[in-house]
């Protein structure tokens, strides 16, 4: 009789011991794959929904970010780029620089690659009397905005003012009663008026814009203006310092200012409202971390428990079984069968119990902690299937667990068994 025959007459002569045997394995590996499944779906369930955060996160911050575009251009440009040499404290007296330079470094800006700043635009302006109607006003010199080099075209914040034309402020407009198309004449020239601008409530309301390279003409300052308009990037809000290092290293011998405007609080608004997006996202994510630590805390004390009990229950059910068959093992001890067989009989036994209760507890746990994981809401619904929980190097570990279970649970007394003498059995029987 072979070693696998007398291992199956085993089996069937005590079928319920082997039952018993294979429910413990599965109770065993049971516990331990349902608690790595639940883990598991927790840790989907984590990334899932960190992920799904992040991504409204990103999008609000998307639509935050284009809204403070569309805003800051409302609000035009933020940003004047000066001479050097220009005084500040005259500049903001004035409303306008009385130092000048080249016209040619806007273009030298354009063309430098800068992405803190957009929507170019070179001025000059200057308070003048305006001698045919005797008033003092100002007067801006400007041209269509300067283009970047190495970015697609953008809508300009303000059309250029074309040549024989004039563009009027509110007061002016208003004092002079003239109309669009009417024929002024300004220092001499005779100018079509193109729009007249609504009232401001600033300066721009006793304005006049004529083109720059007319301007130039007018107040002799041929290839000069005296400042460069500019938008900063919303990359850039808030970062001054940026904005003029970056300037200051193509034009160095000019100085950059920022208006205060709503445009810096909407960005300090956008930079509080990101913060609290992340700040969200890592509450988040610590409470899932707490969540998870209670959980590995929990199996880190029940899977031992349980796994001690099932070897326990083996080892008692191998030992009653040795206990039990002295007779039979005496009997096939003394026709020739060696202590080793006897050794290996209840061993494979045992690894077959093992195997059949690994499988069964393996499929038994992931079932259940799927559930579980479900039911205790420990992932977002439908967020892990079993096809996701499934991992197929963590069920081969439970069935190597599960049959080093049952070979140690047994081991003891199947060497009890295997030393046993035949001629002692036989004589006490």
């Amino acid at each position: 009789m072979t070693l696998w025959q007398l291992v199956a007459k085993e089996i069937l002569h005590r079928k319920l011991r082997f039952a018993l045997g294979v429910f413990s394995v599965a109770a065993a590996v049971g516990c331990f794959t349902g608690s790595a499944t639940l883990l598991r779906a927790h840790d989907i369930g984590t990334q899932r929904i960190l992920a799904a955060k992040q991504a409204e996160t990103e999008q609000k911050m998307a639509e935050l970010e284009d809204d403070m575009r569309k805003a800051t251009l409302k609000l035009g440009f933020n940003v004047v780029i000066l001479p050097k040499r220009q005084a500040l404290a005259d500049w903001h007296a004035d409303g306008y620089g009385t130092e000048y330079m080249p016209e040619e470094y806007v273009r030298r800006l354009a063309e430098s690659g800068l992405v803190t700043v957009r929507h170019l635009l070179p001025t000059l302006q200057q308070r003048i009397k305006w001698p045919e109607q005797d008033r003092t006003i100002i007067l801006i010199g400007t041209r269509g905005e300067v283009p970047d080099a190495h970015v697609s075209p953008r809508r300009p914040l303000v059309q250029p003012v074309a040549d024989g034309t004039v563009v009027v402020g509110y007061h002016l407009h208003l004092g002079l009663g003239l109309s669009k198309g009417e024929r002024i004449v300004l220092m001499g020239r005779e100018f079509v008026v193109a729009e007249c601008r609504p009232e401001k409530g600033t300066e721009d309301d006793i304005a006049a814009w004529i083109s720059l390279g007319q301007a130039q003409e007018l107040l002799g300052k041929e290839g000069l203006i005296n400042a460069i308009l500019a938008l900063d990037c919303v990359c850039a809000e808030g970062a001054l310092p940026t904005v003029r290092e970056e300037i200051g290293r193509v034009l160095p011998d000019t100085q950059v200012i920022e208006h205060e405007s709503k445009a810096l609080a909407r960005a300090e608004a956008r930079s509080r409202a990101a913060a609290s997006a992340q700040a969200t996202i890592q509450r988040e994510t610590e409470h899932r971390a707490r969540l998870r630590r209670k959980a590995e805390a929990i199996a880190a004390t029940l899977v031992p428990i349980v796994l001690v009990a099932c070897a326990v229950w083996m080892g008692f059910l191998a030992l009653e079984n040795v206990r039990e068959r002295r007779s039979e093992i005496g009997i096939l001890r003394a026709v020739g069968l060696r202590s080793r067989q006897v050794l290996a009989v209840f061993l494979s036994k045992a690894l077959i119990m093992g195997l059949l209760g690994g499988a069964a507890g393996a499929v038994a746990g992931l079932v259940a902690g799927s559930w579980l994981a479900s039911a205790l809401e420990v992932a977002p619904a439908h967020a892990a299937g079993i096809g996701d929980l499934f991992e197929p190097r963590a069920s081969l570990g439970a069935l190597l667990l599960a049959a080093s279970l049952a070979c140690l649970a047994t081991w003891i007394p199947a060497m009890l068994a295997a030393q046993q003498e035949p001629a002692d059995i036989l004589r006490e029987e």
